[in-house]
């Protein structure tokens, strides 16, 4: 992203070392773990919000439910959160992801929470830091990374929400890039080694995102490695904003990424010519966490362990992939499934300085 030094640059070498040697495993789904728990309001509101929203002040006519907030429960219930990430490393996951995707002021503030937006990050990261920690000591070999997660938020820059309005917009770029910078600031504070602009179904909302990191690094003097991962909304094969996979990939190569990849919407049999596409236009890694198939008529999913790590071994066999997980639907069982899979098969190589330069 730029010529600043690395911030942690001992675990940055670590992380490009084990990057070389092999294809590296994310984790799974979040909130498929969370959803198993059955926690009803009083279990995401916890001792610290029994009687309401931390004693601060907000206006706003009837009751806040925090029920569905799992961000909150990184506060509430951090035990569960460290239980989620200590279950993905045992099935073999390199890299866990900390459990903030709507933890932003925007995002929150469907809950009146939007005050305790760095707090959940820098707590998310911390609980994900200690987690990966404690695996490290216990295997050196295969040491262990905190990606710290910049959802997309709940707006969208370039669509309008109001299908009578197309101009109109509910959030500015600069309103974006100070969610993003505030977000960020507390992952890093956390120990968070990598940074991941996640599930991106807008890319101008990713523009933002890599714009206040930028601008962050450049504060503080040091930077950490920055992974991107877009969104392809449907079979149609475009994000919601309307970009094709290469476009996609051409609009964020500016920020020079340690990886892009995609996530999300669709299983993995259906996200393989996009992520091909990238593998074949890509200077960085490439990475792909797709969901356990499409979900039901129930809003669950269905695709076995086995299966989807069958086709993801399809998927590195071919010489796709540098990082591989899971997203919606996943469990621990299908990354123990998919880090078998890909064990032993070398990891996609990357485009020499000649080749990237053509490109």
């Amino acid at each position: 992203m730029s010529t600043l030094p690395w911030l942690h640059p001992d675990r940055v070498a670590l992380l490009e070392q084990a990057l070389r040697q092999r294809i590296l495993i994310l984790d799974g789904g979040m909130g498929t773990m969370l959803q198993a728990h059955g926690l009803d309001e009083s279990g995401f509101r916890g001792e610290r919000f029994e009687h309401g929203h931390d004693g601060h002040a907000h206006e706003h006519a009837g009751a806040c439910d925090l029920k569905g907030n799992n961000d909150l429960l990184t506060l509430t219930r951090p035990e569960i959160i460290r239980g989620v990430h200590d279950a993905y490393l045992e099935a073999g996951a390199d890299l866990v992801e900390t459990n903030t995707f709507n933890s932003t002021r925007i995002s929150q503030a469907d809950y009146k929470l939007q005050h305790l937006a760095h707090e959940l990050n820098l707590e998310g990261a911390k609980l994900a830091r200690a987690a990966c920690d404690a695996m490290t000591a216990k295997t050196p070999e295969q040491p262990r990374f905190v990606i710290g997660v910049l959802g997309p938020t709940s707006r969208t820059a370039s669509l309008s929400p109001d299908v009578n309005d197309p101009g109109f917009r509910n959030v500015t770029f600069e309103e974006l890039a100070a969610n993003y910078t505030e977000a960020a600031s507390g992952l890093i504070d956390g120990g968070a080694d990598v940074i991941m602009v996640e599930t991106i179904f807008d890319t101008l909302n990713a523009k933002a995102a890599l714009f206040a990191l930028s601008e962050l690094f450049h504060q503080r003097g040091a930077q950490v490695p920055v992974m991107i991962s877009g969104t392809i909304t449907d079979r149609s094969g475009r994000t919601l904003s309307g970009q094709t996979a290469e476009a996609f990939y051409y609009s964020v190569r500016h920020a020079r990424p340690l990886s892009v990849g995609f996530n999300c919407a669709l299983g993995a049999e259906d996200l393989r010519p996009h992520v091909q596409t990238l593998a074949n236009l890509a200077e960085s890694c490439v990475s792909t966490h797709p969901n356990a198939g499409l979900p039901n008529a129930f809003g669950e999913y269905d695709e076995t362990p086995e299966h989807m790590a069958g086709v993801i071994a399809g998927f590195a066999r071919d010489g796709l992939l540098n990082l591989v997980g899971g997203c919606c639907g996943t469990t621990p069982a299908h990354i123990k499934a998919i880090a078998e899979a890909v064990r032993g098969i070398a990891p996609r190589a990357l485009p020499s300085a000649d080749q990237a330069e053509a490109a």
